[in-house]
């Protein structure tokens, strides 16, 4: 009988330990880069990132191939609107978003991969944890991605499917919060579209 209530206590440790999905934080700015290498396309772009009201704002540089373009774009999902300022042209563009807004962090139903130290693991405050997850959804697309433990910070992102191909996100410099709510006004060059 004693065997057996050790055996069930290590048997519930062991699962204890294993993660869950964790939330990342609603509202975060840093840097993020977009890549499609089949495209060859890279955006370099200082993003702010708000799930709470469900609005992003990114200020791109864009390269596809050897083309260099500047713009400033706000996606304010809850109005259905996408602004889309030029920075070199100043000619600002209205239209709805490309796709539905996407929360930022590990998907519920998630399958954990590994959990890894990044930088020097050795060294006390040189290192963070990061936790690997992916996901298959019903229509065959992929996403995975890697978060830091236990503050959910996002990393990396990937994401493919065979309208889009295979997309990948890498986010650095990231801050909790908004720093300046004023961010997701449209641009005045904007104003009246």
């Amino acid at each position: 009988m004693i065997k057996v209530a050790i055996l069930l206590a290590l048997a519930a440790v062991c699962l204890a330990q294993t993660p869950v999905p964790c939330e990342s934080p609603d509202q975060w700015e840093g840097m993020r880069v977009m890549t499609d290498q089949s495209k060859e396309f890279q955006e370099i772009a200082k993003y702010s990132y708000d799930a709470a009201n469900r609005r992003t704002r990114a200020i791109e540089q864009v390269n596809i191939g050897k083309e260099k373009d500047y713009f400033d774009v706000l996606k304010i999902y809850d109005q259905n609107k996408e602004y889309r300022l030029n920075l070199v042209t100043k000619k600002c563009n209205v239209t709805v978003p490309s796709h539905p807004f996407w929360k930022t962090g590990v998907v519920p139903g998630s399958k954990f991969l590994f959990e890894a130290e990044a930088g020097a693991a050795s060294i006390p405050f040189e290192h963070l944890t990061v936790q690997n997850w992916d996901i298959t959804f019903d229509n065959g697309a992929k996403y995975a991605i890697a978060v830091t433990s236990p503050t959910c910070v996002p990393v990396f992102a990937a994401y493919y499917n065979k309208e889009i191909g295979f997309l990948i996100e890498n986010f650095f410099d990231i801050h909790a919060g908004i720093s300046d709510p004023s961010v997701f006004i449209p641009p005045a060059e904007c104003a009246g579209l």
